[in-house]
């Protein structure tokens, strides 16, 4: 039920319903499934998961961002934490050194609750976790001692859309804002481009659809800023690797017309991009624009476009 409230839904659960979650995650650590890898490594013996993390919380960096969604970043900026580390591990990611080489500083969950109150103190309009779903157990215990320090502002959930429904479901009444990628329709692409992940498309429906169910339609509110919803995000890639037409069909079809789509043209062949012909560079004028008008012609009504 979706509820019609600014106050972040979190503020309205029961005492110590997060720090629940939190254990329960924990325990699933053990045999890590927290994404849909489910490679089942003992993190909390130290292992490290096919996402690259044992049971130690690393950050790469945290700060007020505005390079956002508009209703995101507002005047003060989004409060954006970058976890280290994937689970995806995309071959053309622009952020590789956190995602693949693993950059960043071991800190404890004291630490990242400290960082979500200094980012609120500085004026950011939303905590903006991203890559978090390797790292949730230590989020929500993090969560938890920051409201009980005064946290008052949404979170936002900036994933890359590989996610577990049962795990989303841990996040209801939580999280705020969705922020979910939608990378591919091709399941040969997201095998190739995703480190095996062929599954990527399914998955990624299914979690889009219960981060839906959660929270509803983004929409923006008179003051700018962006207080509950899901946004989605497709990168348009050369060549249509990302089945961007298939992708705006299927939302057009399974969620309301005036679902947030982010159209993004930003493509840059990052990382191991040019070893391979079909990401070698990046996209043309009229890939995007040709994405843009069929958006339009399947009715979606609150479409992001940004210039190229």
């Amino acid at each position: 039920m979706i509820m019609k409230t600014e106050k972040p839904s979190y503020l309205n659960l029961k005492k110590d319903e997060i720090k629940k979650r939190a254990e329960k995650l924990w325990n699933m650590m053990k045999q890590c499934q927290l994404c849909p890898r489910m490679c089942k490594t003992n993190r909390l013996a130290g292992k490290k998961g096919f996402c690259g993390t044992d049971d130690k919380l690393i950050i790469s960096s945290y700060h007020q961002h505005f390079g956002e969604e508009k209703p995101l970043v507002g005047i003060n900026g989004s409060g954006t934490i970058f976890f280290s580390n994937c689970s995806l591990k995309c071959i053309f990611c622009q952020n590789w050194e956190i995602s693949h080489a693993r950059s960043g500083i071991k800190k404890s969950i004291e630490d990242l609750s400290e960082m979500m109150i200094t980012l609120q103190k500085a004026g950011s309009h939303n905590i903006n976790l991203v890559t978090p779903t390797h790292y949730l157990p230590h989020i929500l215990f993090a969560l938890d001692i920051a409201i009980k320090k005064g946290l008052k502002i949404p979170i936002v959930y900036n994933t890359s859309g590989y996610e577990l429904v049962e795990i989303i479901k841990q996040l209801d009444g939580i999280v705020d804002i969705y922020l979910p990628d939608f990378k591919y329709f091709d399941t040969k692409m997201a095998e190739k481009f995703s480190s095996d992940a062929k599954d990527y498309p399914e998955y990624a429906k299914n979690a889009i659809l219960e981060m839906h169910r959660q929270v509803g339609v983004a929409i923006t509110p008179n003051d700018g800023i962006m207080k509950r919803g899901l946004m989605i995000r497709h990168l348009v890639m050369p060549n249509n690797v990302s089945g961007s037409k298939e992708i705006i069909k299927w939302i057009s079809e399974n969620l309301p017309k005036n679902t947030y789509i982010n159209i993004m043209s930003q493509y840059y062949p990052y990382y191991r991009a040019p070893e391979f012909a079909e990401i070698s560079r990046e996209i043309e004028m009229d890939e995007y624009y040709e994405v843009i008008e069929y958006a339009k012609k399947c009715g979606l009504t609150n479409v992001e476009i940004q210039g190229y």
